[in-house]
């Protein structure tokens, strides 16, 4: 039986319409079947590898980012279809010479083609303020207040000031330039001891804040900084000679730690909302500084807030190192996401590649240390 003009034209159409299908079917089994491979969930899915933050600020910085992707992919689709469609619809044809039917000056179609960019971009400008503004608020009673001070190369940490039970402020900072402590060590040593800036004025470096519970970095030890989870915490940065950058990941965060803050037009205050759970995060110089550079890395060790109000008891009222109040507490003493490195450019290969858990930084079969015990 043979088959007329018309009828082969009919099943030439349902068989390029049928392959269409099977097409647009592959694609989406690949992409399903590429997503089952990888093991991601919806939620990892929709991050669109968008970093796991762990302040609600990281979270708003990440709806922001995975709503953004999706419009974007929006506008892509249909830029796509409208591509697919011209080519498809619009292509030169044998034995078709004439020219296709054009759409220019058709202002209504040209004002619609620039109003809906405009009101896009609009959008996305709005809630990237909003979502900007949440990232750079300050609150004016924040729970800690920590002093950090970047130095080449490495980190010192210090409590300024921590709000109490009762709502009213616990004061740890010192208020005294470094001159002015460069000569009390020298009465206590008995001898003189060079000034720093070569004994220049003390306004030089006057913006630099002290504490009597600091935490310093050596090239032998990772500062550990230790924070309460759910507790707002303002940092005040500070650059001791050029400038560096206050980077932790988990935060989605960073922020340039420049010298003289008053001159540089600059304000060394930021804060977040809260940290919200427990753990080890690493933290890094993300501002080229000079030779060791890569070597000025810290931690934050996120605890819960009865375990932090003792860190304090004990570094204040004990004198406790920063390690041994760590370990009074049951939490791992020294840092457990980073390592000190050699400063010789040069490994015998003894770097250990487990260093801790940084999701679980408690200390097996340890009773917290009472305070007053040795």
């Amino acid at each position: 039986m043979k088959l007329t003009h018309g009828e082969r034209s009919a099943a030439g159409a349902a068989s390029a319409a049928s392959r269409k299908v099977k097409r647009v079917a592959l694609v989406v089994a690949l992409g399903l079947a590429t997503l089952v491979m990888t093991g991601c969930g919806p939620r990892e899915t929709l991050r669109f590898g968008w970093p796991t933050g762990v302040t609600p600020e990281a979270k708003a910085m990440g709806t922001l980012w995975t709503w953004s992707v999706i419009a974007s992919l929006i506008v892509g689709f249909l830029v796509w279809m409208a591509i697919f469609w011209v080519i498809t619809f619009h292509r030169h044809r044998a034995g078709e010479d004439s020219f296709p039917r054009q759409t220019a000056y058709n202002m209504p179609v040209e004002l619609t083609l620039i109003t809906l960019p405009f009101l896009a971009i609009a959008v996305l400008f709005y809630f990237t303020v909003v979502v900007e503004n949440k990232v750079e608020s300050k609150a004016d009673n924040p729970d800690v207040v920590v002093d950090v001070t970047g130095y080449q190369w490495n980190w010192k940490f210090g409590y300024d000031r921590i709000k109490q039970n009762d709502g009213s402020y616990k004061t740890y900072a010192i208020e005294k330039g470094p001159f002015e402590l460069q000569k009390e060590r020298e009465q206590v040593h008995g001898h003189e001891k060079l000034l720093p800036a070569g004994g220049r004025d003390d306004n030089i470096r006057d913006y630099l804040r002290y504490s009597s519970i600091e935490t310093l970095g050596t090239p032998n030890e990772i500062p550990i900084l230790v924070l309460p989870v759910g507790k707002r915490i303002e940092f005040n940065l500070a650059a001791a000679d050029v400038i560096h950058s206050f980077w932790v990941p988990e935060f989605l965060y960073k922020r340039d730690v420049l010298p003289f803050p008053k001159q540089n037009h600059s304000d060394p205050r930021f804060q977040i909302e809260k940290i919200e759970r427990p753990g080890a995060f690493v933290g890094r110089c993300a501002e080229m500084c000079g030779t060791y550079h890569a070597m000025m890395n810290f931690e934050i060790r996120a605890v819960s807030a009865q375990d932090f109000s003792r860190y304090i008891a004990l570094r204040e009222n004990e004198k406790l190192s920063t390690a041994e109040a760590l370990a009074a507490i049951c939490e791992v003493p020294t840092s457990v996401t980073t390592v000190p490195f050699e400063t010789r450019r040069k490994t015998g290969g003894d770097t250990p590649k487990d260093i801790g858990n940084p999701f679980n930084t408690k200390l097996p079969n340890c009773t917290t240390r009472a305070m007053g015990a040795s």
